[in-house]
């Protein structure tokens, strides 16, 4: 379930700004659109600015990180795949499976082509360890989420091995305006 909504197009809902806050626990930086949604309604992945604002940097220092899992219950889970090794089991996969190591690539230079099309990082790499290695599942899963399937290859393993973390209801309730 694909939904983006971009700054380009006009601003990001509040209600979803208030659910991504409710959500971090903090007001979110850098925030441009969501770019995809949990089963329950909320934003569970957003896109984030390549620089964030700072008040040392106010021309914006470099965040690389386009996709931003955004969800508790969606990192939790994915936390617990991490504990349990699988981001030292796809990195061995990706020194042995050429073909892995190609699609992972691709994804790789897939995430890059998205954030350049906001703002080019030079010398900046995409996230999550790609292409190389897998040093964060949670972005991997982002960037599956918001690419959608066959764009990641082990985004795509990641999310396919998590429950469904909506089942038991959303993340965060937010307080419809009158």
């Amino acid at each position: 379930m694909n939904s983006v909504q971009s700054a380009a197009e006009g601003a990001v809902d509040p209600k979803d700004v208030a659910a991504v806050e409710a959500q971090l626990g903090r007001a979110p930086r850098g925030l441009r659109a969501v770019a995809h949604r949990c089963p329950c309604g909320n934003p569970d992945v957003v896109e984030t600015a390549p620089r964030i604002k700072t008040e040392r940097n106010p021309d914006g220092e470099p965040f690389p990180t386009l996709y931003y899992l955004t969800c508790p219950k969606a990192a939790s889970a994915i936390g617990t795949l991490e504990g349990g090794g699988m981001m030292a089991e796809m990195t061995e996969r990706l020194r042995t499976d050429p073909e892995l190591a190609a699609r992972y690539r691709a994804a790789h230079e897939d995430y890059i082509r998205r954030r350049d099309a906001v703002e080019i990082l030079p010398g900046f790499p995409s996230a999550g360890g790609m292409p190389d290695r897998v040093k964060c599942l949670h972005v991997l899963v982002a960037h599956s989420l918001a690419a959608g399937p066959g764009v990641n290859p082990l985004g795509d393993e990641a999310l396919a091995a998590l429950p469904e973390w909506w089942r038991t209801g959303p993340c965060v309730a937010v307080e419809e305006e009158d």
